[in-house]
């Protein structure tokens, strides 16, 4: 198993595979490396770096839970590419992965050879997050990884045509099983640290969207999201009018990359880096 140490002493888990372009894909919120599973395959022919973020997965918990944050997390990511020996890599960043990318093009920009966003943008509707908060860092009803796909199928209605084997990878993924039931597969103290931060004011982030101005640029959205408006999408396009912009179909927050729209749209990405 692949970690190395943070400044502030934590074993974070990360995944490094292939030669070529370097990409780190920076999962969602609560979730792993095994979120890109499904669009690995796609990505043949780079250098595909795949990390847990602290508190997350096979990375160790943070005894200060206040550290959950997308500044520490950004200089996580900082300090797993000084370990690799990495001066710049592309981000596909995923949600929370995405924010984290925003960050890091306004403060190193340097370090970025490109940034593909995954249902994500410098405005969240305040809907999806509370829609978040439901169920963030808490265990769920389901007592089996069966049951918990089921339940999934029906509480992400906003996804399509989504075959049951499907849903049962997510149940896999994202839920351990054990005897008293199931777990989620970060620490529960996340919850506190996103609340905490939900009581403070959102900065404006389309300063940090402004910086990635020369930077190959691709935005992929859920058609269905409840969280990433048609509207940010929009104004985005407005303001990028060279990103490459796929809108999956049948899916919410958020797609799962292997979808042909937004196959195509990463293809195209890479192409402009290379």
């Amino acid at each position: 198993m692949a970690t190395f140490t943070t400044s502030d002493g934590l074993d974070l888990y990360y995944e490094d595979e292939g030669d070529g372009l370097p990409i780190l894909c920076l999962p969602g919120l609560t979730r792993t490396t095994a979120d890109f599973d499904y669009v690995s395959p796609h990505l043949a022919g780079n250098r595909v770096i795949k990390m847990d973020y602290r508190g997350r997965g096979q990375s160790a918990f943070d005894p200060s839970w206040a550290n959950y944050t997308v500044q520490v997390e950004g200089r996580d990511v900082m300090e797993l590419l000084a370990h690799l020996g990495l001066r710049q890599t592309a981000i596909l960043g995923t949600s929370r992965g995405g924010m984290i990318a925003l960050g890091l093009a306004a403060v190193v920009k340097n370090a970025l050879l490109g940034v593909a966003l995954n249902d994500i943008g410098p405005a969240l509707d305040p809907k999806g997050i509370d829609f978040i908060m439901v169920y963030l860092g808490r265990n769920p009803a389901a007592k089996t990884h069966a049951e918990a796909a089921a339940a999934l199928q029906h509480v992400f209605s906003d996804f399509k045509d989504v075959p049951p084997e499907r849903w049962l990878r997510e149940a896999e993924k994202n839920y351990t099983q054990t005897a008293d039931g199931l777990q989620i597969t970060y620490d529960p103290k996340l919850r506190d640290a996103v609340e905490l931060g939900k009581d403070q004011p959102l900065p404006d982030l389309w300063p940090f969207f402004d910086a990635m101005a020369d930077l190959p640029l691709a935005c992929i959205r859920g058609a269905n999201s409840g969280l990433f408006t048609k509207e940010t999408l929009s104004e985005m396009q407005k303001r990028r009018p060279d990103m490459i912009t796929a809108v999956v179909p049948d899916r919410g927050h958020v797609p799962f990359l292997d979808e042909p729209e937004a196959v195509a749209a990463l293809h195209k990405w890479v192409e402009a880096m290379t």
